[in-house]
């Protein structure tokens, strides 16, 4: 069996892969897979612009896929990598599909979940943080450079 830190790294790679999709659609980078049982059942980055819609975060689309392609709206037995700590808004949709684990890459100090007093995540729900956390900050602060000129 895979290590489960390579596994991790391996699948956040694939998360990061979406991200550079939003940042070539002038989306905030942001990517996220949801994988169950080793094996990716969706993919999605943000879409907020294109949309015209605050809530189209790449997790909220990733749920929505998942959920789909589950034929369910519980997402229990996956696992989602997001290169970004989710916001509270993502963190609460994340709780209510019942999702086993959380894997994210670069924390978000202003508008991340773990920046509450309260827990906000289904009480089951694992949560690992900061898997590829200097390539997801790293494209953020490139997305923010070039945004800015």
């Amino acid at each position: 069996m895979e290590d489960i830190n390579k596994q991790h790294e391996r699948f956040m790679e694939m998360a990061l892969m979406e991200a550079e999709k939003a940042a070539h659609l002038g989306e905030i980078p942001v990517g996220a897979i949801v994988v169950a049982n080793d094996r990716i059942i969706a993919r999605a980055h943000n879409l907020t612009q294109r949309l015209n819609d605050v809530t189209a975060h790449a997790e909220m689309q990733a749920i929505t896929a998942a959920a789909d392609y589950i034929g369910g709206k519980y997402l229990t037995g996956c696992t989602m990598y997001v290169t970004l700590e989710p916001c509270v808004m993502c963190a609460g949709a994340l709780a209510w599909s019942q999702i086993d684990k959380i894997v994210f890459g670069a924390s978000d100090t202003k508008r991340g979940f773990s920046m509450l007093e309260k827990e906000v995540l289904h009480k089951k729900t694992k949560v690992v943080s900061g898997v590829k956390a200097a390539e997801a900050a790293m494209l953020l602060k490139e997305f923010f450079k070039l945004k800015r000129k």
